[in-house]
């Protein structure tokens, strides 16, 4: 089973540009599990233009799905993971000024870093995820810093998808066949949405979770939330 983990930036972006606690993204929260998805995922970054410390910090008592906080592994960062002690931790390498996660890390070139943080991390979360391009040397450096799970960076896939699906998903075959063999657990996310996600879980039956955010708030705006969430849970359903 592929567990479907929402995004709630968006949510929280359309709070802040108008002030104020609507929508209230606590109360969006717990009604995106109740409407069947199985995770919430944020990412609080340094300037909280979307999702602030205080949201995660008070979203901790309310998610009772898997809990995944994104981001560049800071001491903020793991201040947040310490304090919050989430299902997942996933390490991005984006610059504190990245309008959205742009790439994957460089695991060889940063692996004695990511071993670092890893290790710190582990003692506060549930399991840490390293998200990666879909590159073979990328996904065994993770492996070799000691991640529990990767999380294959989608947008290249998304972009390519509709100029021919089958060579948009090679590398990614590729990179979770070598994910699955390393054992280590596979998620994926950016760009995903209604269009491409079906033939994603088609070509990589055995992934672990998908982490969207942009679309699926997108696409609430004309079919609502709750049926949105069902509607990309049934992409997920081979």
């Amino acid at each position: 089973m592929t567990k479907l983990s929402v995004n709630i930036n968006k949510v929280a972006t359309l709070r802040n540009a108008r002030g104020g606690n609507n929508p209230d993204v606590l109360k969006v929260a717990i009604d995106i599990e109740r409407f069947g998805a199985q995770g919430i995922t944020v990412h609080p970054r340094p300037d909280e233009r979307h999702i602030r410390r205080n949201d995660v910090i008070n979203l901790k008592d309310i998610v009772t799905t898997e809990f995944n906080i994104e981001g560049y592994p800071d001491q903020r960062y793991l201040d947040i993971i310490a304090q919050v002690k989430p299902a997942q931790a996933t390490l991005v390498p984006d610059p504190p000024d990245a309008i959205t996660s742009n790439a994957g890390w460089n695991t060889k070139q940063h692996k004695d870093f990511l071993k670092e943080v890893i290790k710190e991390l582990k003692k506060n979360a549930g399991r840490v995820s390293v998200f990666v391009d879909p590159d073979v040397p990328m996904i065994e450096g993770a492996a070799e810093a000691g991640a529990d799970r990767i999380e294959l960076y989608t947008e290249p896939y998304a972009k390519q998808y509709h100029n021919g699906n089958e060579k948009a998903i090679a590398p990614y075959v590729a990179g979770a066949s070598k994910a699955k063999e390393l054992g280590l657990g596979i998620n994926a996310g950016h760009d995903l949405d209604l269009n491409n996600l079906r033939f994603l879980k088609e070509r990589i039956p055995y992934l672990d979770e998908v982490s969207i955010g942009h679309a699926l708030i997108c696409d609430a705006l004309y079919f609502g939330l709750e049926n949105t969430i069902q509607m990309y849970l049934r992409q997920l359903v081979l």
